[in-house]
């Protein structure tokens, strides 16, 4: 990291005390002085414990521990806007980050008029961390037992098919109404209030189909509770290796994952970003972690901060088309 010498350190205090914030010269001088990080980093997560992305970041957080020496604390904030809203406010010397994924950061600004924070002015992103593939599934008594065949019985009932998702405009609703204007069929959309409740309806058969991640599901398609029909992704999923990609399937054009992101506050020093992205892609890479995360089928990335912030910027893009084109207006 570039050292400030004393002559600039003057020149800051100057200023500083010009405006009545005298503290923030020790605080500057702090963060210039010593190696980073010198004590507890807080990773502030939009959710709450127990969940996939908790999940992620408490695998992550112990790894960050012992690769430089210090406890990366996790945070849960329940709520995606006051998580964001936490991390964006916060002092941008990376002692606190960000981890976060597609709901906060490119489906909430077409989804509100207004937020709390600004997805693309509030954070400096570090590394895309994680991919998590979407599953079509069913209800075993429906007569499809691939994608080809469920797309003809989903055209030969139009508006009959009922789909679940874990609430309105989460990946799994926004991936059914994407699969429905790729294929040109006609579904009517259940919103549930969390995957759970939308597993439990489908097993019960009140409604036939749904787009979801197969952390919670896998255990259902083992007992035949439910039949798994395709996964998004370039590759087969660990958990359902028998399960075909939509790739395999035909659907080459249905790209619709859930993914996450670790972002710092912005203004935060680009040495402390560059020096924890090393460690990201790192561990996000190591086999023992892409392992670990496998067995809930999700895939360790890593990308440049640069190539984290397109890929936001890209989702964002496709989200709101999708949001467009499907009606969903903010509120």
């Amino acid at each position: 990291m570039k050292r400030l010498g004393l002559r600039s350190l003057s020149g800051i205090g100057a200023v500083v005390a010009a405006s009545g914030s005298l503290g923030l010269i020790g605080h500057l001088q702090a963060v210039y002085a010593q190696p980073y990080p010198t004590r507890p980093v807080r990773i502030i997560v939009p959710f709450t414990a127990s969940g996939p992305t908790d999940i992620v970041a408490r695998v992550i957080g112990h790894r960050l521990f012992e690769a430089m020496g210090q406890q990366f604390i996790i945070d849960n904030r329940g709520g995606t806007h006051v998580g964001a809203q936490l991390a964006a406010r916060a002092v941008p010397d990376g002692y606190t980050l960000f981890l976060t994924g597609i709901a906060g950061l490119s489906i909430a600004p077409h989804m509100h008029k207004s937020l709390p924070y600004d997805p693309f002015k509030d954070y400096a992103p570090i590394s895309k961390l994680t991919v998590q593939p979407l599953m079509l599934m069913v209800h075993p008594a429906l007569p499809a037992r691939t994608v080809k065949e469920f797309v003809a019985l989903a055209r030969s009932r139009p508006g009959q098919l009922d789909y679940a998702s874990s609430g309105l405009a989460g990946t799994g609703h926004l991936a059914g109404e994407l699969f429905k204007a790729i294929t040109k069929t006609s579904m009517e959309h259940i919103p549930y209030k969390g995957a759970a409740p939308a597993l439990t309806e489908l097993v019960a058969g009140q409604v036939q189909v749904m787009f979801g991640t197969m952390l919670a599901a896998v255990p259902l398609l083992k007992s035949g509770k439910l039949r798994a029909l395709a996964v998004t992704g370039d590759k087969r999923a660990l958990p359902v290796p028998d399960v075909p990609t939509f790739i395999e399937a035909g659907m080459a054009n249905f790209d619709a994952v859930s993914w996450t992101c670790m972002l710092a506050p912005s203004g935060t020093p680009v040495e402390i970003i560059n020096r924890l992205n090393t460690e990201l892609v790192r561990i996000v890479r190591d086999p023992t972690v892409l392992e670990r995360l496998s067995g809930d089928g999700v895939a360790g990335t890593g990308s440049t901060p640069q190539e984290a912030a397109t890929y936001i910027k890209s989702e964002s893009q496709k989200w709101s088309k999708v949001l467009r084109d499907a009606g969903i207006k903010p509120n």
